[in-house]
């Protein structure tokens, strides 16, 4: 693989890997699991449908779904090796970070509309944050593998964003 970008990559994996301890970063990149972030939106998309948001919920749901269709193929197109793997191929874009991103983010926006404050969105980016940092401080993923995930997963979420915005939402039964 070549470009213009690799190099700076390279250069700024190089500095960052390994430089927590790996019981941390571990931690962090396993937000980005399945089994981990996608349980977070089916909850927020079964309280959004609940609540009478069944648009946003099933906008958030297919967004999830598009997750891997988007990731994939590029992951096999692309065939670039990890940081710590150069013999293993499939590291870009970061799955885990779009996972995350797309879960997180997708359950904060329809949650947000019934809570006080503006917290579900922070602390989607927060969780979202630690993920990508998680994954570049273990080694698991150069720089660039998870700002594409993110830029790649950001228009499904203007998306959901769009169809949350412009539905009409019913009360909870019984109000």
């Amino acid at each position: 693989m070549s470009g213009p970008l690799l190099v700076p990559d390279a250069a700024l994996s190089r500095a960052l890997v390994r430089t927590v301890p790996d019981a941390v970063t571990q931690r962090l990149s396993d937000f980005g699991n399945v089994p981990v972030a996608v349980p977070v939106l089916l909850l927020a998309v079964l309280y959004a449908a609940r609540r009478g948001n069944r648009w946003g919920a099933a906008a958030a749901a297919l967004a999830m779904a598009l997750v891997p269709a988007l990731i994939v193929p590029l992951k096999e197109w692309t065939g670039r090796p990890g940081p710590l793997e150069p013999w293993a191929s499939g590291y870009y874009p970061s799955g885990h970070t779009a996972t995350s991103y797309v879960a997180y983010t997708g359950a904060a926006l329809l949650v947000r509309p019934y809570v006080r404050g503006r917290w579900p969105l922070p602390l989607a980016a927060a969780l979202t944050a630690l993920t990508a940092t998680g994954l570049i401080l273990r080694g698991y993923h150069w720089p660039l593998d998870v700002l594409a995930s993110l830029l790649m997963c950001t228009p499904l979420l203007l998306g959901v964003r769009a169809v949350i915005r412009r539905r009409p939402r019913r009360s909870a039964p019984g109000r």
